[in-house]
């Protein structure tokens, strides 16, 4: 077996193991967040989110949508120059009960046309690029769920749930099924907004199943590898996400700003509030809206502290900044910001909506 094979099973073991070991990020695809406008604003959205979108963000947020019918979502962005492919469907509906609504959705991230070049050799040692074939690594999650309103004396309280299957698949290396339940809530009062997202409450488990030919086990163990498990387990723990907002109303105009923070519990990360098991990261947005068409966003989240070369310390973070135009029925996003806070390759996200009203006469 050649250096060529030898590097591409490395490289496979490698990521395996990261994906394996590294509990603390595990689904950290699902954290990347969903929507241009939410991208805009550092995903400080989980209090006035109220959309299609709604079912990642937090599911209460759907009964808040301003139509009897159904409402589509659709989103794309390519990360790394490219290089990573981030698409999401979703879409609402009416339930029977005019305080309740349905949301679905589906989101995807993967990294296509990997080549694999393990059979780029024939037997006799001569090389053969149409042996040459291309595999996929993505990540992928199917979410169902639920928005229902109460009125209370002062305000009106949203509260919902979300179920999401989790599947990932490297080629035809290893492929895993998850399971996780969210919850989330909204208080809403003049005009502040609350919200509150239980996130993987039941603890969401990834199974994997490894599969590697028996030449290919020879190789991992020629190049000193160990041989992942056939079988495996990768646990995402329960997270807190928390929104505060409030709607300063002029005349033609209006200011919303929101800040957020989220909890982790899965270990000391390199947060604002660093420490073990619970960690801390803040977001902030800022959301202007002019005559109810135009939209003026800015937003910053994952502030991080950052040590130079001569010991002084600082924070970094990751900025954001977009624009959306309302059009009767149509509202189309857009977004610049970058997957993380030392990448300087940003990316244009865009996001569309389409509210189709229900027909009366039906």
């Amino acid at each position: 077996m050649n250096k060529i094979q030898r590097l591409v099973l490395v490289v496979v073991v490698v990521g395996l193991n990261i994906q394996l070991n590294a509990q603390k990020y595990s689904n950290e695809f699902l954290s990347i967040g969903v929507g241009a406008r939410a991208q805009a604003m550092g995903s400080s959205v989980v209090a006035s989110s109220s959309d299609a979108f709604s079912i990642f963000w937090n599911p209460a947020g759907l009964v808040d949508i301003e139509n009897n019918g159904l409402q589509l979502g659709i989103m794309h962005a390519e990360w790394f120059a490219g290089i990573g492919k981030h698409d999401v469907f979703s879409f609402s509906m009416p339930m029977q009960n005019k305080n309740s609504r349905l949301g679905f959705g589906f989101v995807r991230f993967g990294i296509d046309g990997i080549p694999n070049t393990l059979s780029l050799y024939n037997d006799d040692g001569s090389i053969n690029y149409d042996n040459i074939v291309e595999f996929s690594a993505s990540d992928m999650a199917f979410f169902g769920g639920f928005g229902s309103k109460k009125e209370l004396t002062n305000g009106y309280l949203n509260y919902g749930s979300s179920v999401k299957i989790v599947r990932r698949v490297i080629g035809s290396f290893a492929n895993s099924w998850g399971f996780g339940l969210d919850f989330g809530a909204q208080y809403h009062r003049n005009n502040w907004k609350i919200g509150v997202l239980l996130k993987d409450i039941s603890t969401t488990v990834n199974t994997w199943s490894i599969n590697f030919t028996d030449q290919e086990k020879v190789v991992l163990l020629d190049s000193g590898n160990e041989l992942p498990g056939i079988r495996s387990n990768e646990i995402t723990k329960p997270s807190i996400n928390i929104g505060l907002g409030r709607t300063f109303e002029f005349e033609t105009f209006s200011i919303y700003p929101e800040i957020g923070f989220s909890v982790t519990s899965d270990g000391q990360r390199n947060t604002l509030i660093s420490g073990d098991p619970f960690s801390v990261d803040a977001q902030i947005g800022l959301e202007l809206l002019y005559k109810d068409f135009l939209f003026i966003r800015l937003g910053a989240n994952q502030f991080q502290r950052s040590t130079d070369f001569d010991g002084t310390e600082s924070i970094i973070l990751k900025p954001g900044i977009g624009t959306g135009f309302l059009i009767n029925a149509i509202e189309l996003d857009y977004s610049f910001t970058n997957l993380v806070t030392d990448n300087a390759l940003y990316s244009h996200i865009i996001s569309l909506k389409i509210n189709l009203k229900e027909n009366k006469d039906k």
